[in-house]
């Protein structure tokens, strides 16, 4: 891959317009030590130094964006709570348009409690509430959408099974993209995946994608077997399939088949590597790049914050040291 084209793509991610649509998530950490354990239970007493909030979810993926120097739109439910209003709070603060953001008395915003001593994860603690959205407020969002179509350059679709994306929302969002040639992007949830024909692309794990095929990951054949599954039943353009430690594997609708090598690096924490390669995939194609250019800075951009703890961003300065 050709450095000179990458540094000429990355630049152009400044001020491109993206939607978020998906399950959004408060995550709360807990900063610590530890220096015993506990003499009720084999579990080590964490010692609470600090804690902090940060966006998740779906909101995680608009934090990306807007770090990476693009203009977010996101779409999605809170509670009527103390958690939402502290969520949408920082989602501001960050310059994030949280215009498309609808409030549920009949659910809590889904907030996710990581324990962190000594830079590791001890616990994590999840409260959610996962039912459908009311068909009112899946129609206020569809409203939002119609509203900023004509202005924004991508969609991404954050589909964590919390309700929000259901088979009538994405029938929607998927028609008016198609009247106005947006890409579509998605970060499926396995059990959803036949919501997803006529994306753009989809960015499974390669356990989300062994799942939700039904076929074991156990060699090159296997993995090649997942991806073409996926071109024919989606009828999408790309399939990019993460490996971890092994990279990426991106299959492209005209058949090519492309590995892209894991980026050397030391690996703090996971959390979050998701969002931040359908982010920089995303952006990347707004920008221009072809589907290969958009994966292998994905792969850059995923081996940045996996080397940062708890749940972070890239910017595009980081992006083009990594290159050079």
């Amino acid at each position: 891959m050709r450095k000179n084209r990458l540094k000429k793509i990355i630049p152009a991610f400044t001020d491109k317009k993206v939607l978020i649509i998906g399950d959004l998530i408060l995550d709360e950490f807990l900063w610590g030590d530890v220096s015993r354990i506990s003499p009720e239970a084999p579990v080590p007493v964490v010692w609470i130094r600090s804690e902090s909030f940060m966006p998740g979810g779906a909101a995680n993926v608009a934090n990306n964006i807007q770090s990476f120097g693009g203009k977010t739109y996101l779409a999605g439910v809170i509670g009527m709570d103390e958690r939402g209003r502290t969520l949408k709070e920082l989602l501001k603060k960050n310059g994030v348009d949280v215009g498309g953001i609808v409030v549920d008395s009949e659910r809590p915003t889904i907030l996710k409690t990581r324990v962190i001593a000594h830079h590791q994860q001890v616990v994590r603690i999840d409260k959610e509430k996962m039912d459908n959205l009311s068909a009112d407020l899946i129609s206020q969002i569809i409203m939002y959408v119609k509203a900023i179509i004509i202005d924004i350059d991508a969609i991404i679709i954050e589909d964590y099974g919390k309700g929000v994306i259901t088979p009538r929302l994405l029938r929607e969002v998927l028609r008016l993209a198609k009247k106005h040639g947006k890409i579509v992007m998605v970060d499926p949830k396995e059990e959803h995946f036949n919501y997803y024909k006529g994306v753009t692309g989809i960015t499974p794990n390669h356990h989300e994608a062994s799942k939700a095929t039904g076929i074991k990951v156990t060699d090159d054949k296997s993995l090649i077997r997942i991806g073409k599954e996926f071109l024919k039943k989606l009828k999408s353009e790309s399939v990019l399939v993460t490996l971890g430690e092994n990279g990426m594997r991106l299959f492209e609708k005209g058949g090519r088949i492309t590995h892209i090598p894991t980026v050397a690096q030391d690996v703090f924490d996971v959390s979050g590597a998701g969002d931040t390669v359908i982010s920089t995939f995303t952006l990347a194609l707004a920008a221009g790049a072809s589907m290969i250019e958009a994966a292998h800075i994905s792969n850059l951009a995923a081996g940045i914050v996996v080397g940062k703890v708890g749940i972070a961003t890239v910017t595009q300065e980081e992006l083009l040291n990594k290159i050079k």
